[in-house]
């Protein structure tokens, strides 16, 4: 199987959802999955997309604030390692009921701390949390060191393929972020039979990007329409 992966760089927060959502787009044109990790320029916060802007403005004092096109609660970027995965329609992965694609994207972060030496372990239940706010407290299969949340995740699924954005929140170990994500390579390739290629965005797909960073992710009217 043959699997496309790309790290982005550092991007600003609206262009980072805006990619995301391209990429989703166009997974049906593109015909792989894509593994994609990136950074953020600045510190920012997203939420999920049926949250309201008013309650998540009150919860936390990260700005800018911006709409995910997936769903889940607030999730403070800065550090984070984050990442991106989106499969076509069609693709095992899309067919998966939600709760099983969120136990095996975590699995496989599990996995992958695993290579580097690192215990981690899928959360068996739920721990309340604070109203929206990803990272106090955990859902069921996020991914835990010691009891604290590492990694969650937050899902979008639907005639285009599937969209899944993850955070990880990395312990404080000697860790490269790297070697994560060839840790990340090395699973797939020994637990899932894929086939690695290096995937670069061409222009249209960049462009398209950046005018939904434009006219969308940083509009307003769109982070604050709930």
């Amino acid at each position: 199987m043959n699997w496309c992966f790309f790290n982005s760089g550092k991007c600003d927060a609206a262009f980072n959802m805006a990619l995301d959502e391209t990429l989703l787009e166009n997974a049906a044109q593109t015909g792989t999955p894509v593994l994609r990790f990136y950074g953020w320029t600045e510190p920012a916060a997203t939420f999920g997309y049926f949250q309201k802007y008013a309650e998540v403005a009150a919860a936390t004092k990260l700005r800018p604030l911006i709409r995910r096109p997936t769903g889940g609660g607030i999730v403070p970027h800065a550090a984070d390692w984050t990442y991106a995965a989106v499969f076509p329609a069609g693709h095992e992965w899309h067919s998966l009921k939600a709760e099983e694609s969120y136990r095996r994207i975590h699995d496989w972060l599990r996995l992958a701390f695993a290579q580097l030496q690192v215990e981690a372990e899928l959360a068996p239940c739920c721990q309340k949390s604070l109203p929206g706010q990803c990272f106090v407290g955990h859902e069921k299969f996020d991914l835990l060191w010691h009891g604290r949340k590492i990694a969650g995740a937050a899902q979008r699924r639907n005639k285009l393929g599937l969209l899944i954005q993850g955070s990880i929140q990395p312990p404080p170990l000697p860790l490269e972020r790297d070697a994560f994500e060839q840790a990340m390579q090395v699973v797939a390739r020994r637990d899932f039979g894929v086939d690695w290629k290096d995937f670069t965005p061409d222009v249209e797909l960049h462009k398209h990007a950046a005018r939904l960073a434009s006219e969308k992710f940083s509009q307003v009217c769109y982070n604050q329409k709930r």
